[in-house]
């Protein structure tokens, strides 16, 4: 029999889909989890007839699966029970049924319990946290591929698992690892597009790339990315590159590359990260000789260019920004946007306030770990069946590894964004302040262009579509079907990406959506034409980067994207 392939021979965009992204102001404590368990257990306790229902219930499905009389049918679209073996095999047909059966039962149990709205969704997403892990597919003896690689290798896929885990035990805090990252080097073979580093602040870089065609576009455009990862998500590679992509529709961009602090640097907030970004744009405009730019911000680095532009603005100073673009980025989060805002409080908060404070940052692994559990499927028990019980080395792709190469944030910006979560600022104006100066995200009047993922989990798209009705002046949005990495890696030619489009903007994005029109291919071309229209005049192509001012002083991609 030939070797079969990993159920984790993932495709590109599957990679894409698994990639972690995080939210850099959630944190969640194993109390939490812990607490929520104990109270489904005092309703078991509560409310026995409940119990007694569902035991009976699920008893005699077993019976009946035990028998071979069960009519439970296998999702079709559980990749965990794709194997033939679960069609085919009587005893592993059992098997899955028998978990889909407690799986349902279960289900039903939480439904029918008498809690809170908030508390049945905890208790929801803790029960289906356990069921998850008791997936026959999760265990040798459940897992057929798993046993025919062992007959196969005579026992030697179990002996590289085995390896494997005791790796991951002692280099990985027992998670399992995601991404094989031997083959990937920042500015070898990811980050390439060439480019200098043409301004340097204690917190950010400043990467000027180099342009590719004759002509440019007056006005610059500039990146701000999250800081809790490295900016070069928009530079993976030359095919998903929307830097070059940018650069080769005759656009100058102009990239911020985010410090890595240690404890040393716990006092740098928004107000610091703020006035690192003005400076950073005025040495961009500086060089371009141009008044103004367009800015992007994606994730937290929408927030922070938010913050900035209101802080701006209030001063007098927002015409240094023509336009802003908001890629999944969520300004007005509410209590029902995501998984792990079902364990929000603010007791929670506090305590996620007061652990960076201790520590003096809040590290990029730490909350990784967390976020693995709110998809344990994706991003722990896929690899717990790759890695261990099929003894196999995690898949090689760059976005999972630019997905691992987390960074810090320090505790005063991660305080800073506890308060933008939890006060809301940009939906209530004078909520927040920079250096004493109140912010209003009213006075900021340029044109936005916001985007969503229609499957993004991390910033939900009705959640990222609310940002149209913050803004007084005229808003864009766009939905692209696929998740949060893929919305933003979303070269044109696939067949498979579509986006909405929608020239009003209603409160409810539920109307937008049933108004909108669907279109085949990427929206970066449409972006394009919206960042066109806005910015008409051409010059002659720059042949150096830099000016007598601002020099460039290494090439890209500079340092601080190494700091580790």
């Amino acid at each position: 029999m030939g070797k079969q392939k990993s159920r984790l021979m993932i495709t590109e965009d599957a990679a894409l889909d698994h990639a972690n992204v995080l939210n850099p102001v959630i944190g969640m404590r194993t109390r939490d989890f812990v607490s929520t368990g104990m109270a489904v257990i005092k309703q078991l306790v509560l409310q026995p007839a409940i119990g007694v229902k569902h035991t009976a219930s699920l008893t005699a499905e077993i019976v009946r699966i035990l028998a071979g009389e069960s009519e439970i049918e296998l999702n079709p679209k559980d990749r965990r029970f794709a194997d033939k073996a679960f069609l085919e095999s009587p005893v592993f047909r059992r098997l899955a049924q028998g978990w889909t059966a407690l799986q349902n039962s279960i289900g039903l149990w939480v439904d029918d319990v008498d809690f809170s709205d908030a508390d049945q969704e905890r208790a929801r997403f803790v029960a289906q946290l356990v069921v998850d892990a008791l997936a026959p597919t999760n265990f040798l003896v459940g897992n057929p591929l798993a046993l025919r690689r062992a007959l196969e290798t005579r026992g030697g896929s179990l002996a590289r698992g085995m390896k494997n885990y005791i790796g991951d035990i002692i280099v990985n805090g027992g998670m399992p690892t995601q991404v094989d990252g031997k083959p990937f080097e920042v500015g070898s073979n990811l980050a390439t597009t060439p480019g200098s580093v043409v301004f340097e602040h204690p917190i950010a870089e400043l990467i000027q790339y180099g342009a590719t065609t004759d002509k440019v576009r007056s006005r610059p455009i500039f990146f701000v990315p999250p800081q809790i990862n490295k900016y070069y998500v928009y530079d993976l590679s030359p095919e998903k590159s929307i830097v070059k992509f940018l650069l080769d529709q005759g656009f100058q961009v102009f990239m911020i590359s985010w410090r890595n602090p240690t404890a040393e640097e716990r006092d740098w907030g928004l107000a610091e990260y703020v006035e690192a970004l003005e400076e950073a744009i005025d040495a961009a405009c500086s060089i371009a000789r141009q008044r103004q730019l367009d800015a992007v911000g994606a994730c937290a680095g929408g927030i922070t260019i938010t913050t900035a532009l209101c802080y701006m603005a209030a001063l007098g100073r927002q015409d240094k920004v023509a336009s802003l673009t908001l890629m999944v980025n969520v300004l007005n989060s509410q209590d029902d946007d995501t998984v792990a805002h079902l364990f929000m409080s603010d007791d929670v908060i506090e305590a996620a306030r007061k652990r960076s404070a201790r520590k003096g940052v809040l590290d990029g692994k730490d909350t990784a770990r967390v976020f693995s559990w709110m998809r344990p499927n994706d991003l722990i028990w896929n690899y717990v069946v790759n890695n261990y019980l099929l003894g196999e080395k995690p898949p090689a792709f760059d976005v999972l590894y630019w997905n691992s190469d987390t960074t810090r944030l320090p505790a005063r910006l991660h305080s800073d964004f506890l308060n933008v979560l939890k006060d809301r600022p940009f939906a209530n104006p004078g909520a927040m302040a920079i250096r004493d100066v109140p912010l209003d995200i009213r006075k900021v009047r340029c044109p936005v262009f916001v985007t969503g993922g229609t499957t993004d989990h991390i910033t939900p798209w009705q959640a990222c579509y609310r940002s149209t009705q913050l803004f007084p002046g005229d808003s864009t949005f766009v939905l692209s079907t696929a998740g949060h990495i893929q919305s933003l890696l979303n070269p044109p030619g696939s067949s498979k990406r579509r986006f909405m489009t929608n020239p009003e903007t209603p409160e409810d994005p539920e109307e937008w959506l049933q108004n909108a029109t669907e279109h085949d291919d990427s929206w970066w071309p449409y972006w394009v034409t919206w960042l066109k229209k806005l910015n008409a005049t051409e010059r002659v192509a720059p042949k150096k980067r830099g000016n007598k001012i601002f020099s460039p002083l290494r090439a890209a991609p500079g340092n601080y994207v190494h700091e580790k």
